[in-house]
């Protein structure tokens, strides 16, 4: 990196030494780069030190460095975190820019080496983690051994910028207009209880029989919640039992608490082998879009298309 070509483009002024004004900026690492622009995004110090699980005083330094060589200050502190300057600002749109380079280098450099490397950070529910991402691993590792997977389990939606994110999977409908959506595939749902749930119980057989039992809910999405049946009825699982997440609410079916509407690779994964598929003529399924939520930016680094090639295998 040259010290007067990257100066002019920050719009930053020279750093003086001991000898007088001087390219300080010769000094600076892609590292030091890096650490900036995620401080810059995060809006902490301590964010930032907590993701790549350092010392904060190790992030601080790398900071200091930075507006050091730059001879301005780049961030204003206050007790909530911290805010760019002008100069910051500037500087910023100069880090973007040769981390980008960086990445179309790495991407070219990986190409001609046809071996694709690094660590691809994804966001996914619980549900997707367990029953889905987790058990196709072995396959991922074998066809590409190099590659390294941080698994961000949460069932929360996510800043990929903020969070470092490279790949979010997300059912439903994307709306996030700033970011790249690719589907991935669809996945089949039905009704299920356990045999503890029906004991006791008459085994519904039609959509007016569901009336008289207990409909799990979901009180995150309610687009789950409600039921479609073939000859064109609704109905809507409104139980003061509820959870957030389909994990949870598989749990509650399986510990015989009602009839819950599941993803069937779910309901029939070992564990979940005792609850029963219920009215399986009448329960019009809807099957459930799944998609990969990425930064544009990232979307061509080889390493998360070859991540992405992968999940859309697997959903597929």
């Amino acid at each position: 990196m040259h010290g007067n070509s990257s100066r002019c483009k920050a719009g930053l002024r020279p750093a003086q030494g001991p000898t007088g004004y001087h390219w300080a900026m010769d000094n600076l690492s892609l590292a030091d780069l890096t650490v900036f622009a995620r401080a810059a995004a995060l809006g902490t110090l301590s964010l930032a030190a907590r993701e790549r699980g350092v010392p904060v005083s190790q992030i601080s330094r790398a900071v200091a460095r930075v507006e050091s060589a730059c001879g301005a200050q780049l961030f204003r502190r206050s007790a909530r975190g911290i805010t760019l300057t002008q100069d910051g600002e500037a500087f910023l749109a100069f880090c973007q820019k040769v981390l980008e380079t960086r990445s179309d280098l790495e991407a070219d450099l990986s190409r001609s080496r046809r071996q694709v490397s690094g660590c691809v950070r994804v966001s996914l529910s619980s549900a997707i983690a367990q029953h889905w991402v987790a058990p196709s691993l072995p396959d991922l590792v074998k066809r590409h051994p190099q590659i390294g997977l941080d698994l961000l389990v949460e069932d929360g939606l996510v800043d990929l910028a903020r969070s470092g994110v490279d790949i979010a999977i997300r059912t439903g409908n994307p709306t996030a207009l700033s970011l790249v959506a690719r589907k991935l595939g669809e996945i089949e749902t039905g009704l299920y209880a356990s045999a503890a749930y029906l004991q006791g119980r008459d085994t519904p057989c039609s959509a007016d029989d569901l009336m008289a039992h207990t409909l799990l809910a979901n009180c995150e999405h309610p687009v789950l919640n409600r039921l479609r049946f073939a000859d064109g009825r609704h109905l809507m699982a409104n139980s003061r039992m509820r959870a957030s997440s389909t994990a949870t609410l598989a749990q509650m079916t399986a510990e015989g608490l009602g009839i819950a509407h599941l993803p069937v690779k779910m309901a029939q994964a070992p564990g979940g082998s005792t609850l029963q598929r219920l009215l399986t003529q009448e329960f019009q399924s809807t099957p459930v879009p799944v998609w990969a939520l990425m930064l544009p930016e990232r979307q061509r680094l080889p390493r998360i298309r070859a991540c992405l090639e992968h999940l859309v295998q697997l959903f597929k």
